[in-house]
């Protein structure tokens, strides 16, 4: 019997997911127990519980309702449990959603499952917005 791989994709769908359902813990559950988070106001997160933790509240204060957009925009495939990916992404309660950020993913699979260990998120200068609104 062969595990089904998990997929990039399926990756971001569940992070995705986790984010438009305010689910602290679920969205901390697709990072490493010592993964690495970088937010674009240049503080970092070090660990799955600092993870859930800071989401907690920004999902209760901050970005409450907000739903997230992402979509890659280069997937290197390292290795068959490695991959760094490249996204543009947006949060908002609007249709459509602004890509406004790019963020960048280092994931690794373990039983067949992505898992990231370390992001980095950054805001999206004026030329790149322009670039990618169309998207």
């Amino acid at each position: 019997m062969t595990l089904e791989q998990d997929t990039v994709q399926d990756y971001l769908d569940r992070v995705r997911q986790a984010w438009d359902a305010g689910d602290a813990a679920r969205y901390a559950a697709e990072f490493a127990d010592d993964a690495s988070y970088v937010i674009f106001l240049g503080d970092a997160l070090l660990g799955r519980a600092a993870i859930e933790q800071t989401h907690h509240e920004v999902f209760t204060r901050w970005q409450r309702g907000t739903r997230m957009v992402v979509e890659p925009i280069d997937v290197r495939i390292l290795d068959p449990d490695t991959a760094v990916v490249t996204t543009i992404g947006g949060i908002g309660t609007t249709d459509p959603i602004d890509f406004d950020k790019f963020q960048t993913y280092t994931l690794r699979r373990s039983s067949g499952r992505w898992q990231c260990v370390a992001f980095h998120n950054t805001e999206m200068s004026t030329r790149a917005k322009h670039t990618y609104a169309t998207r």
